[in-house]
């Protein structure tokens, strides 16, 4: 059977149920569940150390008003982390290679850092639109090639992102072949 190279890219089917949604379910069992008990086992042990641990490092440059983000940022971080290992198993199927989940969380992460800036400072979100010291005649025109760069802006995050996991995988099918 002959494939092209860029075929291991497709979503993968098994019995007509999409690989991508078990490949995002799994993740999920690894986050530790609350207990009411005084001791835990060593696994329920080992995960919160890890979690508590990690959400030091994570929370560590942030001020004080940045930890509220602490819980997303830990899922994301965590969820992310867990389904790139999931991908080194030998036959898996690793979703942050598709453009649809990368996408799916840049945009709304981008959006959410968009509306906040414009409500906490809205002075300084709009103020990045226009460079200081712009001829009058420009302002219009500078303004709208800005606010139009700002919104691709997630978009080529997303797409940058893609094209590098992509470009290592079939650099190592290449090598391989």
């Amino acid at each position: 059977m002959a494939l092209g190279f860029f075929d291991q890219f497709l979503s993968p089917t098994h019995l007509g149920i999409p690989l991508i949604l078990i490949a995002m379910v799994i993740p999920w069992i690894l986050y530790p569940s609350p207990s009411n008990r005084w001791l835990n086992n060593r696994l329920v042990t080992l995960q919160g150390q890890f979690f508590n641990r990690f959400t030091q490092q994570l929370l560590l440059p942030l001020n004080q008003g940045g930890h509220k983000w602490a819980l997303i940022l830990m899922s994301l971080m965590v969820f992310l982390l867990s389904m790139n290992m999931l991908g080194l198993l030998p036959y898996t199927f690793t979703p942050t290679t598709q453009l649809s989940l990368n996408m799916g969380f840049a945009v709304p992460f981008w959006l959410a850092t968009v509306i906040i800036g414009m409500r906490n400072q809205p002075t300084a979100a709009l103020g990045h639109l226009l460079p200081e010291g712009t001829p009058v005649l420009l302002i219009p025109v500078l303004i709208i090639i800005e606010t139009i760069s700002f919104i691709i802006r997630a978009i080529a995050l997303g797409v940058r992102l893609t094209a590098n996991l992509t470009a290592g995988h079939l650099l190592i099918q290449l090598i391989a072949t």
